[in-house]
This record gives C-alpha cells, structure tokens and sequence, in this order.
C-alpha cells in the first residue's frame, strides 16, 4: 500500500532520532553542533505537523479535529518547551522518553499517521507539496533562567510527564 505521508513523517523521526543519538553518543561532551541540528530537525518536523498535516486532516475529516490531536498538541508544547534548555544527559533521557511514546502515538497502526493517511488521501499530492516547501524553524539559543526550566517542567506536566519522576528513574542506557 502507497502511504506517502506516514513514510515522510516515520522518516522523519528516523531522521531526527539518529542526529540526537550521534549528538548524545558521548554523554560527558554533548555535541552542541549535532544538537541544534536535531532541534531544527524536531521543530521543523512539529511545525508541519502542526500547521500542514493535522490541517488537513481536519478538513479531510469535515471540519471535525481527531481526537488524538489534541494529546499530539500537548506533547509536541512539552517537546517544545524541551528544547528551550541546555542539554544534559537527564534532561536527554527525559527526552528520549517522551519521543518514544509520542512517536508510537503517531507511527502505530491506526495511529495518527495512519489516520491522517486516510482522511487526505484525495489531497496526498497537496499536502506532500507543502511539506516539501516548509522552511526550517530558526531557533534561538538556550535559556538558562531558572524560570524557563520551571515553565518546561509544567509544559510536560500537561502533557502527562513528570521531568523529575522520569528523570529520576529512567536508564540513561534505555
């Protein structure tokens, strides 16, 4: 079966998980430069998301949202928010975490993907086109104000993650 949408966007997630692993690969000595590579990668690929594919899956869907949008929306403000502070290995395995989950939301079978598949197949070529246009997310550099770790904390809370509970008992090797 031909899904080009759900073969972009599990690409995609390839893409970005292999560039955080490579940054990440010496705990002690994040490679800053892979880093922000994988956080353009991330934002890019949550700004097509969020204002091409989700979208049109709406219109494709009668003007009615898929319910599991919403949920999408609160991780993708948690992952969001993530990539607001420094790297460092606790925050990295947080991180992985939250990826793993959320990308399991959108890459199983009758999943987002797949749903979104569905419901803008007589827009494929459309969509595929404004996918294939999107200008990469600018980011700025990172935050360190205690603040913003605080707000980033509360942005996974939302979304269903507690950063200390995972911090604290997730392998750094997992």
């Amino acid at each position: 079966m031909d899904r080009p949408i759900y073969n972009f966007f599990t690409n995609d997630h390839e893409r970005i998980d292999k560039l955080l692993d490579r940054a990440v690969k010496n705990p002690k000595a994040i490679d800053l430069e892979l880093y922000h590579r994988f956080r353009v990668g991330l934002l890019t690929h949550i700004k097509m998301e969020e204002k091409i594919l989700f979208p049109a899956a709406v219109l494709g869907n009668g003007g009615q949202p898929i319910p599991l949008a919403a949920k999408l929306r609160l991780d993708h403000g948690a992952l969001t928010a993530l990539m607001t502070i420094e790297p460092q290995m606790k925050m990295v395995k947080v991180l992985k975490h939250i990826l793993e989950v959320h990308d399991q939301l959108e890459e199983e079978e009758g999943g987002m993907y797949d749903m979104c598949e569905n419901l803008t197949r007589h827009q494929t070529a459309e969509v595929m086109e404004k996918l294939s246009k999107v200008s990469e997310v600018p980011v700025h550099p990172f935050n360190t104000h205690p603040v913003v770790f605080e707000a980033m904390k509360r942005a996974l809370l939302r979304a269903g993650f507690d950063y200390d509970k995972l911090a604290e008992t997730l392998d750094l090797n997992s």
